[in-house]
C-alpha cells in the first residue's frame, strides 16, 4: 500500500491540473444532478418487531383514515389576560380564523375548536387541529406562509396565537456557530503550519470533498429513504475528518521538504507514509459508522452510511486532491522560514522543546502517576452516566420564545402537561367473540389506571373488530411516570387476551419515542461490541501489537462514557445549567449516545493512529520505549492537537444555539473530543505504554504470520527508497572514479569493466526511479 501510495502522490503532484480539473468535473455534475433531484427526506421512524410499529402497520390497514401519512398542526389560542375564548368577539375571530385556514393550500381538513370540545375548562385556551394532504418534507411556501398570517391575524385581534406539531416550519438557526468554528479552525490551522497557504490547503480540500459528499447524498435520496438529518450529520463529520487528514498529510510534506527532497519527491513520501495511516483511520471511522445499521432503525442507518460514505469521500480528497493542489503551491507551503526553523531545530532537539515533547517526557517521567489522576478523573465524571434517560425530542426541547414551544407551555397549562403526548390504544379483537365486550373490558382497564387524565369511548373501524381508545397521561411525555404508564397498559394485555381473545396494543408519538429509546438503549452494548471489535482488527494490523488496540479501545469506552456522565449531570439534573443557558432539565435525545459512540469513535481512532504510528516508527528503528514515545509526540503532537482544537471549536459553536437539543450534540461531541485527545490519546496513552515498555509492541508469531503485512509505517517504501538512493549514488560515483585513473576491481581478474552491483543495491523491482523535477514543484513540462 505505502509503494502505491508514493507513486500515486507523485502522479497526482505531476499531472495536478488533471487531478484537479476531473474533481471540478465531478462536482460539477453532483451539483447538476442534486440541484434537479427530486428526491425527498423523511423524519418517520420505523420500528420492527416492537409493539407499537405493529399496531401502526394495523391501524394502516384498519383505519386508513386514521394512519395517513400527511403531516399534522396544532393552532393554539389563548385569550387575553382578564377575557375568555368563549365570548362572542374572541369566538368569532377564531372561527374566522379556522374557516379561512380550512381553505388555505395542502389542507385537509381543521377541527373546530368550540363544535368539538377543544376548549379547557378554563374557557382560556383552545386549539385547533389541522391535518395536511401532504408528508412533512413536502409542505409548500403557500402553506407556511398561511400559518404565519392566521399567527398574525390573530396576535392583531389581541390573541396569543402559537403553532405546534410537524407541519410547523422550524426557523432556520443561526450560522454564527458554524462561521465561528471555521474561523477558529483556519486560526489553528495557521497557528499550526506559520503559513497562510498550508493552513487554507486542508480547509479547501475538506469544503470540496464535503460538498461533493452532500451533493451525492441529495441525489441518493431518489433511489432510498433518507433522514432529513443524514446530510447535515455527514457533513459536520466529513468536514470533521477531512480536516484531519488533510493536515496529516501536509504536515509530513512539510517535514520531508524541510528534510531536502524535492516537493514531488515530498508528495511522494508523504502519501506513502501519512496517507496510509489515513487509509486505516478512515476504515476504522466507516466501520463505526457503518455498524449504526445493526440498530434495525432504517434513519439512523441512512444517518450512518451517509456519514461513512462523506468519510470515504474525505480520504479520496486527502488521497488524490491534496498532492495535487500541493504540486500549485509547491515550496510556497513553507513560506514562514523563521517560524519553519524554530519548528525544525525543536524537532530535532536543536535549541527549545516543543511544547509536545515537553508534555511527552513529564507523563513519561511520573506515568503512575499521571494515570491514576486521568483515569481517577474521567471516572468520576462518568458515574451520572448510571442514570441515563432517553427520549426523543418534542416541542419541549424548542428554543424558548419559539412558536413551537409557546404552543407545548399553553396546551400544558390548559390540558394537562401529558396532553402534548396523547396514547392511542388499539384493540385488536378479530380473534374474539365479542369485539364490543372486549372494547369494553379494555376501557374498563385504562380507567383504573392511576396516571391516566381521561380516556375516550372505544371508535370500530368498518369490520367492527378493530377499536381505538384514545387516552392522556397525566405526566409529560418523557416523563418516567408515562413510560411506566405505556408498560403497565402493555402489561393487560395477556389478561384480556385470556379473558377476551383479544390484543391489547399501544402506539402514538408517545409510545414510539419510548419503544425508540427502549430499543436504543438495548443496542448500545451490542453496537459498541461489533464496533470496537472490528476496530481491534484494524488496529492490530496497523501497530503489530496486541496491547496498544486493546489500550487505545479501553480509552474510547473511559472517554465516552465520561461524555455521558456530563450530560446527564448537565441535561437531566441541572448541574451548570445557567452557564450553557438551558431552562429547563429533560432526558437524553435518544440517537445522541449511538451517534456520538460513531462520531467520537472515529475522531479518536484517528487521534490514536496518527499519534502511535509515529511511535511505532521510531520504535522499529531502533529506540526505546520511552524514546519511541517522545519521538511520537515530537512529530505528530502538534498535529493532533490542532486538529482536536478544530473539532472542539466547531462542536463547541453549537452551544450558542438556543435550542436543547442542539446544545446537548454540541457539547457531547466537544467534550469527547477533549477527554478523548487531550486525556486518553495524549496522556493515559504514553502513560501506559511507558510501563508495559517492549511488551506494548509484542505480537505472538503465530499470529504475525496469520496476519497480511500492511505496513502502515511504509518501512518497506523506506528501505526502498534507500536501495534506490544507494545505486544512484554508485552510478554517480564510477565516472569519478575513471577521471582520476583509478580502475574499478574486476571479480574475475580477467575483464576492465566494473561489476554489477550487489543485490542489496538494485533497483527494487516494480519500483522506477523517480524523475527530478525543478524548484518550487516545477516539472519539466511547465
Amino acid at each position: 500500500m505505502a509503494t502505491f501510495l508514493y507513486r500515486l502522490g507523485r502522479l497526482a503532484f505531476r499531472r495536478r491540473r488533471l487531478f484537479l480539473s476531473l474533481w471540478i468535473v465531478v462536482l460539477a455534475a453532483v451539483g447538476i444532478g442534486a440541484f434537479s433531484s427530486s428526491g425527498t427526506t423523511t423524519d418517520g421512524l420505523s420500528l420492527p418487531g416492537t409493539q407499537s410499529q405493529q399496531a401502526i402497520d394495523l391501524l394502516q390497514k384498519e383505519f386508513p383514515q386514521a394512519s395517513a401519512d400527511g403531516a399534522t398542526a396544532r393552532i393554539v389560542f389563548e385569550a387575553p389576560a382578564g377575557q375568555k375564548l368563549t365570548s362572542a368577539e374572541n369566538k368569532a375571530e377564531i372561527e374566522s380564523l379556522v374557516a379561512k385556514l380550512t381553505g388555505s393550500p395542502q389542507v385537509a381538513g381543521v377541527s373546530a375548536p368550540f363544535a368539538d370540545g377543544q376548549v379547557s375548562t378554563s374557557g382560556t385556551i383552545a386549539y385547533a387541529q389541522v391535518t395536511y394532504k401532504v408528508a412533512q418534507a413536502e409542505i409548500s411556501r403557500a402553506a407556511y406562509e398561511a400559518q404565519a398570517e392566521l399567527v398574525q391575524q390573530g396576535q392583531q385581534a389581541g390573541l396569543t396565537v402559537s403553532l405546534g406539531g410537524n407541519a410547523v416550519e422550524d426557523k432556520a438557526s443561526s450560522k454564527l456557530a458554524e462561521l465561528l468554528g471555521l474561523a477558529v479552525a483556519a486560526v489553528a490551522l495557521v497557528i499550526t503550519f506559520g503559513s497562510l497557504v498550508a493552513a487554507g490547503l486542508p480547509l479547501l480540500t475538506a469544503i470540496l470533498g464535503v460538498g461533493t459528499a452532500v451533493l451525492c447524498i441529495t441525489i441518493a435520496t431518489q433511489i432510498w429513504d433518507m433522514s432529513s438529518q443524514a446530510s447535515t450529520l455527514a457533513l459536520m463529520l466529513g468536514l470533521a475528518v477531512a480536516i484531519d487528514y488533510a493536515l496529516f498529510i501536509v504536515s509530513r510534506y512539510r517535514t520531508e521538504v524541510r528534510d531536502g527532497h524535492d516537493p514531488e519527491e515530498a508528495a511522494g513520501r508523504a502519501l506513502g507514509t501519512a496517507g496510509s495511516a489515513v487509509v486505516f483511520a478512515g476504515l476504522t471511522v466507516i466501520v463505526a459508522l457503518g455498524g449504526l445499521s445493526v440498530i434495525g432503525i432504517a434513519s439512523l442507518t441512512s444517518m450512518g452510511l451517509a456519514s461513512a460514505f462523506a468519510v470515504a469521500v474525505a480520504v479520496l480528497i486527502a488521497l488524490t486532491l491534496l498532492p495535487a493542489v500541493l504540486g500549485f503551491a509547491g515550496k510556497r507551503i513553507m513560506s514562514n522560514r523563521m517560524l519553519t526553523r524554530r519548528m525544525k531545530s525543536a524537532e530535532r532537539g536543536e535549541g527549545g522543546q516543543t511544547m509536545g515533547v515537553r508534555w511527552a517526557r513529564f507523563v513519561t517521567r511520573n506515568p503512575l502517576k499521571v494515570l491514576a489522576v486521568s483515569v481517577l478523573g474521567l471516572g468520576l465524571l462518568a458515574l451520572p452516566a448510571t442514570s441515563l434517560r432517553l427520549a426523543l425530542p418534542d416541542d419541549s426541547m424548542k428554543p424558548p420564545g419559539s412558536t413551537q414551544r409557546v404552543a407545548y407551555d399553553t396546551l400544558s397549562k390548559g390540558f394537562g402537561p401529558g396532553f402534548s403526548g396523547p396514547l392511542t390504544v388499539v384493540v385488536d379483537a378479530r380473534d374474539s367473540n365479542d369485539p364490543e365486550a372486549a372494547a369494553a373490558q379494555a376501557s374498563t382497564l385504562l380507567s383504573k389506571m392511576g396516571d391516566l387524565a381521561e380516556t375516550s369511548k372505544p371508535t370500530f373501524n368498518e369490520a367492527g373488530n378493530v377499536a381505538l381508545i384514545g387516552a392522556i397521561p397525566k405526566s409529560e411525555p418523557s416523563s418516567q411516570a408515562t413510560k411506566d404508564l405505556v408498560t403497565d397498559i402493555r402489561d393487560q394485555s395477556s389478561a384480556l387476551q385470556k379473558e377476551s381473545g383479544a390484543d391489547l396494543m399501544v402506539t402514538g408519538f408517545t409510545a414510539v419515542n419510548i419503544d425508540v429509546s427502549t430499543k436504543l438503549f438495548q443496542a448500545l452494548i451490542p453496537y459498541l461490541a461489533i464496533v470496537v471489535g472490528m476496530a481491534l482488527v484494524l488496529l492490530m494490523l496497523v501497530f503489530r501489537s496486541i496491547l496498544v488496540p486493546l489500550k487505545a479501545a479501553l480509552g474510547f469506552l473511559l472517554s465516552v462514557t465520561a461524555t455521558l456522565g456530563l450530560l446527564v449531570a448537565v441535561f437531566q439534573w441541572g448541574w451548570m445549567k445557567d452557564l450553557f443557558g438551558i431552562d429547563q432539565t429533560g432526558p437524553i435525545v435518544s440517537m445522541l449516545p449511538i451517534l456520538l459512540i460513531g462520531v467520537v469513535f472515529g475522531l479518536a481512532m484517528d487521534y490514536e493512529v496518527f499519534l502511535v504510528t509515529r511511535m511505532r516508527e521510531e520504535y522499529v528503528h531502533g529506540a526505546s520505549p520511552t524514546q519511541a514515545i517522545v519521538g511520537g509526540f515530537r512529530h505528530s503532537a502538534r498535529v493532533v492537537t490542532a486538529a482536536a482544537v478544530i473539532m472542539i471549536s466547531v462542536f463547541s459553536g453549537f452551544l450558542l444555539d438556543d435550542a436543547a437539543l442542539i446544545k446537548s450534540i454540541g457539547l457531547g461531541l466537544a467534550s469527547a473530543v477533549l477527554f478523548d485527545a487531550f486525556v486518553v490519546r495524549m496522556t493515559i496513552v504514553p502513560a501506559v505504554m511507558v510501563l508495559l515498555g517492549h511488551r506494548s509492541w509484542v505480537l505472538p508469531k503465530w499470529l504475525d504470520r496469520a496476519m497480511p503485512d500492511v505496513d502502515v509505517e511504509g518501512e518497506k517504501l523506506r528501505k526502498a527508497l534507500a536501495r534506490q538512493d544507494s545505486s544512484a549514488t554508485l552510478i554517480l560515483r564510477e565516472p569519478v572514479l575513471a577521471s582520476v585513473g583509478t580502475e574499478a576491481p574486476s571479480l574475475t581478474g580477467t575483464t576492465d569493466t566494473a561489476p554489477p552491483p550487489p543485490a542489496a543495491l538494485r533497483q527494487p523491482r516494480g519500483l522506477p526511479f523517480p524523475r527530478r523535477t525543478g524548484d518550487a514543484g516545477q516539472d519539466e513540462s511547465n
